[in-house]
């Protein structure tokens, strides 16, 4: 049984494969879906023990020892990694493919004869850009499991060949499911197909984001008071004096009164 747990790859910038946790028997297909190119490539490469993961545990058949793992699995047609070149004929890349197997397991490096009995004659003759997606990886998985040590198939990015799900799947559940040889199989795609119900995950779905701190309550409001400069009070009311009220009398009727008591003495 193959099991993850929050395995992640650093990246330049961001995380290459972000945490991801999931886990797959013999007998069995899972999906496994990412967006990005890149990360579906890493989690392949780290699933088949090509590349070693910054965290997180990688446990096949309870060994986590990358070699190990990388001699029971094998990684299946990988952009920019293991995908056949274009210029290839179908005849070079099994010869070349069968080169790869442990000497006591491959035989005499002859792609004829391979291609016969494993019936893939009707495209030995075209280059690997001709070949059909659902040929293709059907060679392809079939040359993976050439080496009787394969117990675990990683194939990445099946899906980008084809938009119909049934130029892989199909395939993929028929090797998983041979009672003669049963495989714990992986493939990691774009997306998963619409009527898929079987075992799926997805990148990612490990990654935990830290608790957001609690927002403080905001303190109450103080009741202010105008401190600005004092008002000047109103002045008090001043009643207006009454008229001629203390007034004294002019000089001119001061000095008026003698001269009529002249004018009456003179007229006596």
């Amino acid at each position: 049984m193959l099991s993850v747990q929050q395995l992640q790859i650093n990246g330049r910038r961001d995380d290459l494969l972000p945490a991801t946790s999931l886990q797959v028997r013999r007998g069995e297909l899972l999906l496994v879906a990412g967006e990005g190119q890149d990360q579906r490539t890493a989690l392949a490469l780290a699933l088949s023990g090509r590349m070693k993961p910054s965290d997180g545990i990688l446990n096949w058949d309870n060994t986590t020892k990358t070699k190990k793992i990388r001699l029971a699995s094998a990684l299946v047609d990988s952009p920019g990694v293991n995908e056949p070149e274009q210029h290839l004929s179908v005849r070079d890349l099994v010869t070349e493919d069968l080169s790869l197997i442990p000497r006591r397991y491959r035989g005499a490096l002859l792609s004829k004869p391979w291609l016969k009995v494993n019936s893939f004659e009707d495209i030995a003759g075209l280059w690997t850009e001709q070949i059909p997606a659902t040929r293709r990886l059907e060679l392809l998985t079939a040359l993976a499991l050439a080496d009787p040590a394969t117990d675990l198939l990683v194939v990445d990015s099946p899906d980008r060949h084809s938009a119909d799900s049934a130029s892989w799947l199909p395939r993929l559940q028929a090797l998983a499911s041979d009672a003669g040889r049963p495989l714990a199989v992986v493939a990691v795609v774009g997306s998963l197909p619409d009527n898929w119900t079987g075992p799926a995950a997805v990148i990612g779905n490990s990654v935990t984001h830290p608790p957001e701190p609690e927002a403080k309550p905001a303190p109450a409001k103080e009741k202010t008071t105008q401190t600005g400069p004092a008002q000047p009070k109103p002045a008090a009311a001043v009643e207006p004096k009454a008229k001629h009220a203390a007034e004294p009398a002019s000089e001119t009727s001061a000095a008026a009164q003698p001269e009529s008591v002249n004018l009456q003495r003179t007229a006596k």
